[in-house]
């Protein structure tokens, strides 16, 4: 009976809460509650939950995408830029990287109208942890710039807003 009453009780916390119990080290934690970037990567919050990008890196492809979310990770928010700038460091040397609008036929999305940005570069396939300054990015008409942070071990870091 106690197992049942413990079991009852985890399913209503998570059905009430609208959170999924974390099962990654990728998990985005805030205010107790846990929220899963959609592919299980890098995820980064702006603000106070006001948005949220997670970072993916296709080591073997050279190959670094970063999807818009929308607040707690519901769903993916289109941005009306066309690049975002980072600029990594790398074995102690600046490497900039432009990450650009991918288009999706499947959603409409298209550069100006996306939530999806994706650089390739050769230093991307040996670099298994680098520290990352994303210069500036506008999202529910948000400025954030100067974020530093990790790939990927993340951070949250202070957002300047305007």
């Amino acid at each position: 009976m106690k197992t049942l009453l413990a079991i009852l009780a985890s399913v209503a916390v998570v059905t009430f809460t609208g959170c999924k119990p974390a099962s990654s080290s990728h998990s985005h934690s805030h205010g107790g509650h846990h929220h899963e970037p959609p592919h299980g990567e890098t995820a980064i919050d702006l603000g106070d939950e006001d948005a949220h990008l997670e970072f993916v890196h296709d080591a073997p492809a050279g190959k670094l995408t970063c999807y818009v979310l929308k607040p707690h990770m519901s769903g993916f928010q289109r941005i009306a830029q066309e690049t975002i700038e980072l600029t990594a460091q790398v074995a102690g040397k600046a490497a900039p990287l432009t990450l650009k609008a991918v288009a999706n036929a499947a959603t409409g999305e298209k550069p100006g109208d996306t939530s999806q940005f994706e650089a390739q570069a050769d230093w991307l396939k040996a670099a298994m942890s680098f520290d990352v300054e994303l210069k500036a990015i506008n999202v529910r008409g948000k400025d954030y710039t100067a974020l530093k942070f990790n790939i990927p071990k993340g951070a949250a870091p202070e957002a300047v807003k305007k």
